[in-house]
């Protein structure tokens, strides 16, 4: 092993996968701008799942073009750190015992990119589910957690050597493991909420198992890294080894909100589509002379229940249940 593989080398590997992380980034953000979204218009759903209404707001647009502009902060500014180390002082490897200011940048930035993407998450959690307790953990949580990393990245600014960066091993751990709880508390919530509201239908379902994948991208790969930069810090802290997992996790969450976003795009697309009915599995063992295509204005309520009867005439074609019932006008 070279002299310099724990210490150039690992953070070199974190800001190359920082920067694809980015590039991906940049397509959704282009992605999510070109998509039309219309900021004063209501959207009226007939798949009432507050969840995934597509309304976006104003505040949605800022939100997005904060982290975006975040991200291309950071992500330029850990390009800089890496031409300073690897170029600018080639012959100097003394200055690999200097932490610059985009290291210390790197905790403020990573806690603002998870404390508005778990906030989003949180207000969805909220709408579908209406429970102030869940809100309340989660909240609980993620405000401290977003206040331990900032005073991380704080105390860390004021650190000069690499040597000294154990001085904060027990704020950047504890910022870590709260990060990780939020995470997984996120994740989970959103899993179960989603798995409950499949409809049947083989489009949406496919479009609300996209947003399950995504909420546990959340959780998953964002976990990995904290935990990965936190073990790595507690064990080496003398080398870049955690700045390849700390570097590239504000990119993962600003990664899922948008895939979140681009989500709701979706599911507009196919609910304006056309609905097979063949495709629904409530119906799957039905005979197919009831089966027909309904496009979306022909479409005009639907509330789907796990009990279906179906009754059809000449002119329509009804679904009812104990617990609710569908009109679907032909």
């Amino acid at each position: 092993m070279g002299d310099y593989d724990l210490t150039v080398g690992t953070l070199i590997i974190g800001i190359f996968f920082n920067t694809y992380l980015y590039g991906l980034v940049s397509h959704q953000f282009a992605a999510y701008y070109q998509a039309g979204y219309d900021d004063g218009k209501l959207v009226k759903y007939v798949q009432k799942l507050d969840l995934l209404e597509l309304t976006h707001t104003r505040v949605d647009r800022l939100m997005i073009l904060f982290l975006f502009l975040l991200d291309t902060f950071h992500s330029g500014a850990v390009i800089y750190m890496a031409w300073y180390y690897a170029v600018t002082n080639y012959n100097n490897p003394d200055v690999l015992s200097i932490e610059l200011w985009p290291y210390m940048f790197t905790p403020i930035g990573t806690a603002l990119s998870a404390l508005l993407t778990q906030t989003f998450l949180a207000v969805r959690i909220w709408r579908f589910g209406r429970s102030r307790v869940l809100i309340g953990i989660i909240g609980a949580l993620a405000v401290p957690c977003f206040v331990l990393g900032m005073a991380c990245g704080i105390k860390a600014w004021n650190i000069k050597y690499m040597a000294q960066m154990v001085s904060i091993t027990n704020l950047a751990t504890a910022w870590l493991v709260s990060q990780v709880t939020v995470d997984t508390i996120v994740t989970g919530v959103m899993t179960y909420m989603l798995s409950r509201s499949r409809t049947g239908f083989q489009k949406t379902d496919n479009v609300i198992n996209r947003l399950i994948r995504g909420a546990v991208q959340t959780g998953l790969f964002a976990g990995i890294f904290s935990l990965g930069d936190m073990i790595t810090f507690l064990l080496w802290p003398e080398t870049n080894l955690y700045g390849m997992f700390a570097i590239p996790i504000g990119r993962i969450y600003t990664n899922t909100l948008l895939d979140t976003l681009l989500s709701r795009h979706d599911l507009r697309d196919q609910m304006t589509g056309t609905i097979n009915m063949d495709s629904m599995s409530a119906w799957g063992h039905g005979s197919s002379r009831n089966s027909r295509t309904i496009t979306s204005r022909q479409l005009t309520e639907l509330e789907v229940r796990k009990e279906v009867e179906v009754v059809t005439d000449n002119r329509s074609l009804s679904c009812a249940s104990s617990d609710g019932k569908a009109t679907l006008t032909v």
